[in-house]
């Protein structure tokens, strides 16, 4: 039998429900705020007048984003990033955690290999010697240069490892009973059973590589060949008076309309939403992964 609830239970409840309304409302805003201020217009956006609602609604920003054929070949090495740079994030990253979660007496390198993914996650070398070797390795001006430099996740590998020790041992013992080799047994044990880490570190590759800008500012000499960030973050740079010289009539008044703040919320816009329609595909699967993952001894 439930019992009725009283009123200071009540109260309570409703005390929470209105605390976490509150809290989402604030972490929802600045969002919100960044879309309604890319559809402001300049004074507007300027004088600090966007609140909640767009003021003086103008386009302008997004057809300077969209309206160069550039942004679209922009999205295509980013595109072509993504898939690339995250598959081999992928591979790497499981390949490199499956041996690393035996025990030494398997793997006797492990602890050697362990200090150099710790050493190489807590010091870098820096930006000019990663510039000079993809350089000397002729990577310059290449899709290679933006996906290997990060071929390799620390991080990623680390929580996967972690996520495969955990697992009970009583499986691959089950397996190699079964006639079943160390391939067969990634592929169709550990695999399917960490489906909730493999989709977490896949988001963090496709967030990684979709938001990096600085690497395709400093390898890629040609700005036919910027991903899309880099290609956005240019947008801002350009609006000089050498390029006003050479604009149309019609272009000269989207740039006259659109100001410094309303171009950067745009392209803020146009950058986070593939993630956002990526984003509740994985959601899904770490659902579906975490229940496969409950095993039960």
């Amino acid at each position: 039998m439930v019992r009725s609830q009283t009123l200071s239970v009540r109260l309570v409840d409703a005390g929470i429900l209105i605390f976490l309304a509150v809290v989402t409302l604030l972490s929802l805003y600045p969002t919100w705020y960044t879309v309604v201020l890319s559809f402001s217009e300049k004074a507007s956006a300027n004088a600090g007048l966007v609140r909640f609602f767009p003021v003086g609604f103008n386009l302008s920003s997004y057809q300077i984003v969209l309206g160069d054929e550039k942004f679209f070949t922009a999205f295509g090495v980013s595109v072509k990033r993504v898939l690339l740079g995250g598959a081999i994030n992928f591979a790497v990253t499981v390949l490199m955690a499956y041996p690393l979660s035996k025990q030494p007496k398997l793997f006797p390198g492990r602890n050697i290999y362990m200090w150099f993914l710790v050493v190489c996650m807590l010091f870098t070398a820096g930006l000019i010697p990663l510039f000079i070797v993809v350089t000397t390795l002729g990577l310059q001006n290449s899709i290679w240069a933006l996906v290997l430099p990060t071929a390799v996740p620390v991080l990623n590998v680390i929580l996967v490892m972690n996520f495969f020790r955990s697992l009970p041992k009583e499986l691959e013992e089950a397996a190699v009973v079964d006639g079943s080799g160390p391939w067969k047994t990634l592929i169709l044990i550990y695999l399917p059973l960490a489906l909730p880490s493999l989709a977490t570190v896949s988001l963090f590759s496709i967030v990684n590589h979709w938001n990096a800008f600085l690497d395709g500012l400093i390898f890629m000499n040609r700005p036919e060949q910027y991903p899309l960030q880099t290609y956005i973050q240019q947008l801002v740079v350009r609006i000089d008076p050498e390029l006003i010289k050479s604009l149309t009539t019609e272009q000269l008044i989207k740039v006259m309309n659109t100001s410094e703040r309303t171009l950067n919320a745009a392209k803020l816009v146009v950058a986070m939403v593939p993630i956002l329609i990526i984003y509740p595909f994985l959601q899904r699967y770490f659902v579906h992964g975490i229940v496969m993952g409950s095993v039960k001894e």
